[in-house]
């Protein structure tokens, strides 16, 4: 499909938030049995990236932050029929370079199998693995 031009949006209204959640809670392994309204708080409380063929959501991501230190980015995907052309890297790159997410002292972010995507943008394992605690929850992935 040439010609096909993409759109990365921070823009809250333009969300699908069904289709988000039927993905998070039914198509990936980190948000099996999410509920909507957690689906809900966790976008309401994030800077969200929705990735658009048209006015059709195709993938998403978002970052949790307090907007000086920290960011964490979470639920990122791009639904299956779109994966293969470079999406999720321009998604990356957008999200990086954000003016809200300059200057921060530490990103993070946990995953099961696309550490190679990741790797890409200068993530790694943990460097002081010794530094960090959790507290995750008994279904946590």
């Amino acid at each position: 499909m040439t010609g096909e031009i993409f759109v990365i949006s921070t823009e809250m209204a333009r969300l699908d938030i069904e289709m988000i959640h039927r993905f998070l809670s039914y198509d990936s392994y980190w948000a099996q049995g999410r509920t909507l309204e957690q689906t809900r708080t966790a976008i309401e409380n994030s800077i969200c990236f929705g990735v658009y063929l048209e006015e059709r959501q195709v993938g998403f991501a978002r970052v949790v932050t307090d907007r000086a230190t920290f960011a964490y980015i979470g639920d990122v995907f791009i639904l299956d029929e779109f994966r293969g052309r470079g999406l999720s890297k321009t998604l990356m790159r957008t999200m990086l370079q954000h003016p809200e997410l300059q200057g921060l002292r530490r990103w993070v972010l946990a995953t099961k199998d696309a550490h190679e995507l990741y790797e890409q943008f200068g993530f790694s394992e943990l460097r002081f693995p010794e530094r960090w605690m959790e507290l995750p929850a008994k279904d946590a992935y």
